[in-house]
């Protein structure tokens, strides 16, 4: 077989419209089937060997490209905002003669894939926003949330990675089609981020206090939220950008705490936007300090 695990490869039979990197090659009757995740997407797939194809350099970049457009034109207006309000502050502390210092909301981003992680990462830094990220397998997220928080007591909690809804052969009628959208089991990893929700409010109920956001491509976002969660995807079932979960912290992360965050100007702000993620007023989590010590380093 000529594919490898790490290969960059589209589905035949989807005329290759989503670029994956295969993750894993299992053998089945004497069959190989792929183990799929998307480049830019929060999707998991799987497909026969038969249906995969190595996708030529040409088709990859135009992909990357795409997404990375549209990625740096939400980041470029995010960043423009962040320059704006920091020369208002400035202006406020040369009036006022006082010395203010910034604390946005801290997050704990937890990740079932290490690409989209330091993707992520590398985003939350261009945004000043304190982040910690760890990579952990979505079955897996339920056994290390717990530490986790206590290990880093974030504001904002995020967990993500991969998922997929498995539409049943039989869903035939309207009726069944709604009760099959609301099986968990029909779902590759919705289960792992309701449990890890469900751990989450345990160790802090208010969500206020812990600001969630949960899900990936296709996600149950009526059980993910019912967990607890303050976002979640995905409403429509649609795919998701990898980089739609930093779009909703920095909303949460930079609004004061004395604020509730628009909440429709959270959900706009996605790259995937109203189909892609949902949730609730939420409470912002950036605080103003004075005096900024002599001796600070930040």
């Amino acid at each position: 077989m000529d594919i490898k695990i790490g290969d960059l490869v589209g589905r035949k039979s989807y005329n290759c419209d989503i670029v994956f990197r295969v993750h894993d090659i299992i053998k089945q009757n004497d069959k190989f089937v792929i183990i799929l995740t998307g480049i830019n997407l929060r999707l998991i797939a799987d497909a026969p060997e038969t249906d995969v194809v190595k996708l030529p350099p040409s088709k990859i970049n135009e992909d990357i490209r795409n997404f990375d457009d549209r990625a740096n034109k939400l980041m470029r207006k995010l960043e423009k905002k962040a320059r704006k309000a920091t020369s208002i502050m400035n202006g406020r502390l040369y009036r006022n003669e006082a010395q203010i210092f910034r604390r946005p909301g801290k997050v704990l981003h937890i990740d079932g894939d290490k690409n989209y992680l330091d993707m992520c990462m590398k985003s939350y830094k261009e945004l000043h926003i304190d982040a910690v990220g760890r990579v952990v397998a979505e079955s897996e997220q339920p056994k290390a949330v717990e530490a986790l928080l206590l290990q880093f007591t974030p504001d904002i909690l995020v967990l993500t990675g991969h998922d997929a809804y498995i539409q049943p052969s039989q869903s035939k009628s309207p009726e069944q089609r709604r009760k099959d959208l609301n099986t968990v089991g029909n779902y590759k990893n919705s289960k792992y981020y309701m449990e890890s929700v469900k751990l989450a409010r345990k160790y802090e109920p208010s969500l206020d206090d812990l600001v969630v956001f949960a899900g990936a491509c296709q996600s149950y976002f009526e059980g993910i939220m019912e967990a607890g969660a303050n976002f979640a995807s995905s409403p429509e079932r649609v795919l998701i950008h990898a980089l739609d979960p930093v779009m909703v912290c920095e909303k949460i992360a930079l609004t004061p705490i004395d604020q509730i965050v628009p909440l429709k100007e959270v959900l706009t702000g996605t790259i995937t936007g109203l189909n892609g993620v949902g949730g609730v007023q939420t409470r912002g989590k950036y605080r103003d300090g004075m005096p900024k010590s002599l001796y600070s380093t930040v």
